[in-house]
């Protein structure tokens, strides 16, 4: 039976059609498995299956149930099954509990259209009845949506200025316009025909005749395996949060992408709703900056006066060195004048001793005069430079409020715009 049952999967797979002979084996009391292959064949062949499909799901309707979806899925055949089989095999759904291999198995034969629209709707319902938006942490779908966010966003008007992007006040609204414009692009990617048109050959049709074989092994034929006891052990089951926020992280299977995105939906709609109102808020109209580590207050008509003077005196009393009286030079003054005195009164080696100690004392008031108007120089081009920061900077709060009316109308756009695509839904991907 096992050799027969490799052997069916083989040709489900390649051919979607069973092997050309038939069983050989005989029936196991008890077991679901050999009434069920039996069933398989029938239907393949366009034969009745009632007789071993009843037997069969008198032993394990559920198991018998979700071999049939499987197998005619693999084969390309998956409109064959009956319309009580995907439920009886899918079983119910939990929050609290892992999803089965079966159930992300069905769950993926459905989303790639194994059986129709009828089986896309099966899995949009089966979700929907979970109410997931109401226990969700908004948050954390939107990081999986649009992963790897920047923290600032520094809008054009404020190039010059980037640390004034990271104000509060001028950061959340363009923050968020630049998170809602990826969740609308996300979004357009999710549910656009083209992407979806490309993906047709890793869908479940099996008219080209590509081998399913190819799926990777948590997909159903490696819960086919598993069935007819071909399988290793099972892998850890994820639970339903785990696979839903997983299917929407970018490179995801776009057809479980537009599920996900369908049953995350009014959780998106929520945060647009929340982005587009911080979008929307006015720009301050005053506003404190750090300009060279000094507070500025920028009004509309320009620096605040009382604020910049302020910082002047900073400027001037951080940039000048205080410097002790020239007390040295002094000293060498009055004693070079003594030894002038001594020359003319003794001897001549005192006006050399004289001219050596004013010469030095001069050197010295020089030097110290060049520090001071080093001091000066650069306490000037501080003070200029801090002017020319806070013009600019209220310029530049002049153009971030004129961008403030542009943002919010393209905010108004990207929201509409996302609302329009969960709606539009993987019905129409």
């Amino acid at each position: 039976m096992h050799r027969y049952a490799e052997a069916l999967l083989a040709h489900l797979a390649a051919k979607g059609a069973a092997p050309p002979a038939a069983p050989g084996f005989r029936d196991i009391p008890g077991y679901w498995l050999p009434p069920a292959i039996e069933a398989l064949v029938a239907i393949l062949s366009g034969d009745d299956p009632l007789e071993p499909l009843s037997r069969a799901a008198g032993r394990d309707q559920q198991q018998t149930a979700l071999f049939l979806c499987l197998a005619l899925a693999v084969s390309g055949q998956g409109s064959r099954i009956h319309a009580s089989w995907l439920g009886t095999a899918f079983g119910e759904l939990s929050l609290d509990r892992p999803v089965s291999h079966g159930q992300r198995s069905l769950w993926l034969a459905a989303a790639r259209g194994a059986y129709g629209p009828a089986g896309k709707i099966f899995v949009l319902r089966k979700l929907d009845a979970l109410a997931v938006q109401e226990h969700a942490d908004p948050q954390q779908w939107v990081q999986a949506l649009v992963p790897g966010e920047p923290s600032v966003v520094v809008p054009p008007s404020l190039a010059d200025f980037p640390e004034m992007a990271e104000i509060p006040e001028l950061a959340r609204p363009a923050v968020a316009a630049a998170r809602l414009a990826r969740l609308r692009g996300r979004c357009a990617e999710i549910t656009s025909t083209r992407q979806a048109e490309q993906d047709t050959a890793i869908s479940l049709d099996n008219s080209s005749g590509s081998p399913a074989s190819s799926w990777e092994e948590d997909e159903p034929l490696a819960v086919l395996r598993s069935l007819i006891g071909l399988g290793g052990p099972a892998g850890p089951m994820a639970s339903l949060n785990s696979y839903l926020l997983e299917d929407l992280r970018p490179g995801s299977d776009p057809h479980l992408a537009a599920i996900a995105l369908h049953v995350a939906g009014p959780i998106l709609r929520g945060v647009a709703e929340e982005l587009e109102a911080d979008s929307r808020l006015a720009p301050p109209t005053t506003l404190t900056v750090a300009l060279l580590g000094h507070r500025i207050h920028l009004r509309p008509e320009g620096p605040e006066a009382s604020s910049l003077a302020a910082a002047e005196a900073a400027l001037v009393a951080d940039g000048v060195m205080p410097r002790p009286r020239p007390w040295a030079a002094m000293v060498l003054i009055v004693a070079g004048i003594a030894c002038l005195v001594g020359a003319v009164i003794s001897s001549r080696l005192f006006a050399a001793a004289a001219v050596a100690m004013i010469g030095l004392a001069g050197w010295q008031l020089w030097q110290r005069r060049k520090l001071v108007e080093a001091d000066a120089r650069y306490v000037a081009g501080q003070v200029s430079e801090l002017k020319e920061l806070a013009e600019g900077a209220v310029w530049a709060l002049h153009a971030y409020a004129r961008e403030a009316d542009e943002r919010a109308k393209q905010a108004t756009e990207d929201a509409a715009e996302l609302t329009r695509l969960i709606r539009r839904g993987p019905r129409a991907s």
